[in-house]
């Protein structure tokens, strides 16, 4: 019993750690574009630095719905092997790149590496973690999108700074090979565990189903929306404290660090706090649903920060809008996983990834495509606290339990026939 628990949360932890290297992947070229010297190389406008910035979301978001697939059919261990290694080397190889085009191929071959570790974790916790405690192994896991980009930005920077660009992509990209050999000699697939209540499990849907239903759209929607937020943070965010604001490039990965690490930190305590409150009798549907609206609801005051004139003002609130959208982190997540089937865990992790990547590509574009329209940032950061008001009424609205799929399925198996 104690041995299974520990590869358990062994196997969660390897696979919070791979998703960490992923997102300081990712984050790497954000920082690239804040220095001048990367920049001036390949001569990039505002736009080309929204276009750099989206491409590596085509390739991702194309294949969240069949990684999806691939991971209800081949499990996880494998696969996320292959993947990481494909994204290391496209990452690592970024050094050698002398030209835009040659940027933009390496960042959808970065896509293609990743698609998968998102949907694999997600399906991993929906089929080894039981509901009382996915919410601190969610926030665990997705908090990961944080910790990347809170351990990236500094790491990018000081490697920049001290080495160059080149260094930096290559050091990070190898350095991230390192992972695979404790993931291949402690990782674990798991079992599936047996469903808490065998009656209010709905029988496999297909994905033609579970796109007719209303938390589907509702968390589709939902996800963008939180998701525009957190990758203008990736993506402009060290532009922005560099060109709005007047930091020095390390200055910049110091607060960068603190807006991530703060949605992190507060992601592992909202996911444990909704836990308790569920093992307290709680519905975990509403539990769940309105920690992702209070986050989604702190994170706009990011907006106050972009209005502001004081620099300590607006560092503050880019630093609290982070913090509060980590209420929604984990919640969002496993508040899917508590209204749609266990059956389809690699498939809904696949559809909502998707939203969440569409998010990636149009974030980093229209921020770009604004800036350079509007010559500041007022507009582009305004344009966040539109679709994160948005975000809220997807959740008051269109995900409620009485719309999941599960209920619906229940509902229709209850009546008797005609």
């Amino acid at each position: 019993m104690w041995r299974r628990i520990i590869w358990r949360w062994v196997t969660l932890l390897l696979l919070s750690a791979g998703l960490v290297i992923a997102y300081v992947d990712r984050t790497n070229l954000s920082v690239a574009l804040a220095a001048p010297e990367f920049r001036n190389f390949f001569r990039l406008s505002d736009s080309q630095r929204g276009l750099v910035n989206s491409v590596f979301f085509w390739s991702y978001t194309l294949l969240q719905i069949p990684a999806g697939l691939l991971i209800d059919r081949a499990g996880v261990k494998r696969p996320v092997s292959v993947a990481l290694l494909l994204w290391c080397a496209a990452s690592a190889v970024t050094a050698s790149a002398r030209s835009l085009w040659q940027l933009v191929g390496l960042r959808l071959l970065l896509g293609v590496g990743e698609a998968v570790i998102f949907p694999a974790g997600l399906s991993w916790i929906h089929h080894n973690i039981e509901e009382r405690g996915r919410g601190l192994a969610a926030g665990i896991f997705v908090s990961a999108t944080k910790w990347g980009p809170a351990l990236g930005a500094p790491l990018s920077a000081w490697l920049i700074g001290g080495f160059g660009w080149r260094s930096m992509f290559l050091a990070i990209g190898l350095g991230g090979m390192v992972w695979l050999l404790p993931w291949m000699l402690f990782a674990r697939e798991g079992q599936a565990l047996p469903p808490a209540n065998p009656r209010k499990q709905a029988p496999s849907l297909p994905l033609s189903q579970l796109l007719r239903s209303r938390v589907i759209w509702g968390t589709m929607i939902g996800t963008f929306c939180y998701n525009y937020f957190l990758f203008f943070s990736i993506t402009w965010l060290p532009a922005y404290f560099v060109e709005r604001r007047g930091l020095s490039l390390g200055s910049m990965g110091i607060y960068t660090m603190f807006s991530f690490a703060g949605t992190g930190v507060v992601a592992i305590a909202a996911g444990a706090a909704a836990d308790w409150l569920i093992r307290c009798g709680a519905d975990p549907a509403a539990t769940r649903r309105w920690f992702t609206i209070a986050g989604l609801l702190g994170a706009s005051t990011e907006v106050i920060g972009a209005l502001a004139r004081s620099n300590q003002t607006a560092v503050f609130f880019a630093i609290f809008s982070m913090a509060g959208l980590g209420l929604a982190t984990a919640n969002y997540w496993a508040l899917t996983q508590t209204l749609l089937p266990r059956s389809a865990a690699g498939r809904v992790a696949g559809v909502q990834n998707t939203a969440l990547n569409l998010a990636g590509i149009v974030a980093p574009i229209l921020t770009g495509w604004l800036k350079q329209v509007t010559g500041t940032y007022t507009v582009p950061m305004q344009t966040i606290g539109v679709f994160l008001l948005i975000g809220v009424g997807a959740y008051l609205f269109l995900v409620r339990q009485a719309n999941s799929p599960i209920a619906a399925t229940q509902s229709a198996t209850s009546s008797p026939s005609t």
